[in-house]
């Protein structure tokens, strides 16, 4: 079957980038916190502590993570098309409820944290899921677009809210406050964008090999040795016996922690670190911010690069060199916090590093569990994640609480040394896995 009897494949990824724009919204929470954080002794509406910033922040990852393994069982039976318009409406829903009820940590808990994140992980498996079927041929790059919009969306939802039309600062739908004002705007634009990018989230017809490409054969009897990746299909059973599971697994998890970690304080650490320098509180302010929207920009980038880098280096050293680039880092950090140039460097490659998770993680997925179950297995891999949206941003949030709003930047010294010493050990194990081989 050739491409020109079915639909251009191309239209997969603008879907795929559109809906993932987004689902990028969770990305964007950093730029809520300095108003959900302050005293209301100083003027706060909310007066939520970092922690329990924190935790809304991680409990919408854990639930996207987690509802991801029930997306990929319900993606075989409701189709790509429903699953994905199923997550717009549970997303838009979640936000739309936060902007009018979530007036309390506890409500925005359950809002934006629980249905918001339910909705994202609803839709999230679908776009790659329908992208490596579509290709086969480039499965890195395809994962790696699929999911840049996720990093993209993260800047448009940042710069929106702030520097650009300052929607937290002038917004005030029916008396509710800017951060309220904007959850409901968001949640309103995420349900209509999701519903038009699932338009063209269909699987390719039965057989479909793109044109010019030739799928590897894989390993015989008369070559056992070999192992064509891709090609050797797991059932989700059969995987989780396999060590290979684990370490990528475990990888996945240290590696995360680092990105998850930055995304959560990167404002807060940000305007710490150049308060500290001698910069005003509105300079730094601004600075961090643009930190968090350059972060975001690049988080998409990585996904795309680290994607392409893949196809051709291989997934096992792109993943190496990813985690070891982090955890160097993520050392030197708090040093690079001192001024505003180093504080957008390394923000900027902590970002890029982050994104490449995204388009790595599934592709080694479906290279050693094969392509056929890739949206269901990568779900439980993706669990990693989750559990990593809980630890990076809570061991941030219990240090900066540590120093009882003191504005010490060495508060953030300590979690940085985790996430980056985590980050080493996931390229430890990289080095250590090999594909797996069905017995």
């Amino acid at each position: 079957m050739t491409e020109g009897k079915v639909m251009n494949r191309w239209y997969v990824v603008i879907g795929a980038v559109l809906i993932q724009l987004c689902l990028g919204a969770i990305y964007a929470w950093s730029v809520f916190t300095p108003k959900l954080t302050l005293p209301v002794a100083q003027g706060g509406t909310y007066g939520f502590s970092a922690t329990q910033a924190a935790w809304i922040f991680s409990v919408g990852l854990l639930v996207f993570s987690v509802v991801m393994i029930i997306s990929g069982r319900m993606l075989g039976k409701t189709g790509p098309r429903k699953l994905a318009s199923l997550g717009g409406i549970v997303l838009g829903a979640g936000y739309v409820l936060g902007g009018f009820l979530g007036s309390s940590f506890l409500a925005q808990m359950v809002f934006i944290g629980i249905i918001g994140g339910a909705g994202i992980g609803l839709a999230y498996v679908v776009p790659i899921a329908v992208g490596v079927k579509w290709f086969p041929d480039k499965k890195g790059m395809v994962t790696g677009l699929a999911v840049a919009g996720f990093g993209f969306g993260a800047t448009i939802w940042v710069k929106s809210a702030g520097s650009w039309f300052g929607l937290i600062e002038n917004l005030n739908f029916f008396g509710l406050g800017g951060v309220q004002s904007v959850f409901l705007l968001y949640g309103i634009i995420f349900l209509v964008a999701v519903l038009v990018g699932s338009v063209v989230m269909v699987d390719p017809p039965q057989g479909y090999v793109p044109e010019g490409w030739t799928p590897p054969a894989p390993a015989s009897s008369e070559n056992p040795g070999s192992v064509a990746l891709g090609m050797t299909e797991f059932e989700s059973g059969e995987m989780l016996k396999t060590p290979q599971f684990y370490m990528t697994w475990f990888t996945f998890l240290f590696s995360a922690i680092a990105g998850l970690m930055v995304i959560y304080c990167i404002q807060l650490f940000g305007i710490d670190a150049l308060k500290a320098a001698g910069l005003t509180a509105a300079a730094a302010s601004a600075a961090a911010g643009t930190a968090m929207a350059l972060y975001a920009i690049l988080n998409g980038l990585g996904r795309i690069i680290w994607g392409v880098v893949s196809d051709k280096i291989g997934r096992k050293m792109s993943i190496f060199l990813m985690c070891l680039l982090q955890g160097i880092i993520m050392l030197l950090f708090y040093q690079m916090g001192g001024t505003v140039i180093t504080l957008i460097i390394g923000a900027c490659i902590i970002g890029f590093n982050f994104g490449g998770n995204f388009a790595l993680f599934p592709a080694v997925t479906a290279d050693y569990f094969g392509n056929k179950n890739v949206g269901l297995n990568y779900g439980f891999i993706f669990v990693s994640y989750g559990i990593a949206g809980v630890i990076g941003p809570q061991i941030a949030g219990y240090f900066k609480d540590a120093a009882k709003g003191s504005g010490d930047p060495s508060a953030w010294i300590t979690p940085f040394i985790i996430a980056g010493v985590a980050c080493l050990l996931g390229a430890a194990l990289t080095l250590m896995s090999k594909p797996p081989r069905k017995l």
